[in-house]
């Protein structure tokens, strides 16, 4: 009866079933009793997912598996504990690596691109091969970069320009670039993600956010990675009015960098276990992509301005991209399906943004008015 209830089983059923090999009512089953569940019912599961619970099984040095984890595990979630076992533990699986395997549909080669891309231990690509059902899809990335590319349409027919729209005398009147008049409008400090300098900004900005933000989507979700997407975001405009104050901002360069960075600094903290094809050379290529970008933008900075006397927008944003994705960026990719507020490091590069975010706010304040900065005139 237990067996034919195990593929569908909700969490409720999962302790009649727990309860079943508990007849004490302990909270614990002995790992030996685990593994015969497991044996009894192995063609009722994933393969891989049998394989990490028996890892688990054959982790324990006390014997024990608790009910919490026993649900957590049937229930396809991953307590810490589970994760510490796995760690401490025989962490051998038993079949083939997932890269070695025959006959997988083309969105079945997909989703194991992507684990490959993106987790470096075979057992969080193999759980998540097992897991992934594309609902909901990763929509955040696909939102933005499609609301991007709608506005630069819509501006580059209104301005008539396409290749370096920021020289246009008009372009910094659109209401959602960020200028540092009107930084007490703070919508702006978000908002300048939707206008790009031109067509050749734009697109550097879109590829990388497809190529790189997307598979990160895919495995991480849409709040994560979209918490560190708009964390480098309003870093870049923060650091901006706080680095250079007379500049304004426009461009994803901020976001994009957060995600950018974090992936790049996943890769080389976890090279051995990244198994990413040419992943030195994919590695080099971002990099200069990424130079190339930000070479840009500083050339632009400097470049005599289209509207004296404010200068072109700023390149500092690209900074505090950076400094998003090596900080929360990469406590987000290195703790696939972790609850983050267990993590130490999480809590204190919160405070550190925390701290950042409060005290740009009162340099926006009070620094402008003390230091008798002269800004340009608004738009």
């Amino acid at each position: 009866e237990a067996e034919e209830r195990l593929p569908a089983a909700p969490e409720d059923h999962w302790k009649v079933l727990f309860d079943q090999f508990d007849p004490g009512n302990t909270g614990y089953i002995s790992t030996g009793k685990f593994r015969s569940l497991l044996e009894s019912h192995s063609s009722k599961l994933d393969p891989h997912k049998r394989e990490v619970l028996l890892a688990l099984a054959d982790s324990h040095a006390d014997g024990q598996i608790g009910y919490q984890d026993f649900v957590s595990l049937m229930s396809n979630k991953r307590s810490n504990s589970f994760r510490q076992a796995i760690l401490q533990g025989n962490r051998r699986l038993s079949s083939k690596a997932l890269l070695e395997e025959k006959g997988l549909s083309l969105s079945q080669r997909l989703i194991r691109h992507v684990a490959y891309e993106t987790l470096p231990r075979e057992i969080d690509r193999k759980w998540y091969y097992d897991s992934y059902t594309c609902c909901p899809p990763p929509w955040f990335m696909i939102t933005v970069t499609l609301l991007e590319v709608a506005f630069f349409l819509y501006n580059g027919v209104s301005l008539g320009q396409f290749v370096l729209q920021v020289t246009h005398p008009r372009y910094l009147k659109n209401s959602l670039v960020y200028h540092p008049q009107l930084r007490a409008q703070v919508w702006r400090y978000l908002t300048y993600i939707f206008m790009h300098a031109g067509i050749e900004h734009l697109g550097l900005n879109v590829v990388l956010q497809l190529l790189v933000g997307v598979p990160l989507e895919m495995v991480h979700g849409a709040t994560r990675i979209g918490l560190v997407y708009v964390a480098g975001v309003v870093a870049g405009s923060l650091a901006v009015s706080v680095a250079d104050m007379t500049a304004p901002v426009v461009g994803s360069s901020g976001g994009v960098y957060a995600l950018v960075s974090a992936h790049l600094a996943n890769i080389v903290m976890n090279w051995s276990g990244m198994k990413c094809q040419f992943k030195l050379l994919r590695m080099a290529v971002a990099l200069i992509c990424m130079s190339m970008e930000f070479g840009r933008a500083v050339w632009l900075r400097f470049h005599p301005s289209a509207y004296p006397p404010c200068p072109h927008p700023s390149f500092v944003a690209h900074l505090g991209g950076v400094a998003v994705g090596i900080t929360l960026g990469v406590v987000v990719l290195r703790n696939y399906e972790q609850r983050l507020q267990d993590q130490s490091l999480w809590w204190i590069f919160v405070a550190m943004y925390t701290v950042f975010v409060l005290f740009a706010v009162f340099w926006n304040i009070f620094a402008y008015t003390l230091l008798d900065l002269k800004l340009p005139p608004p738009p």
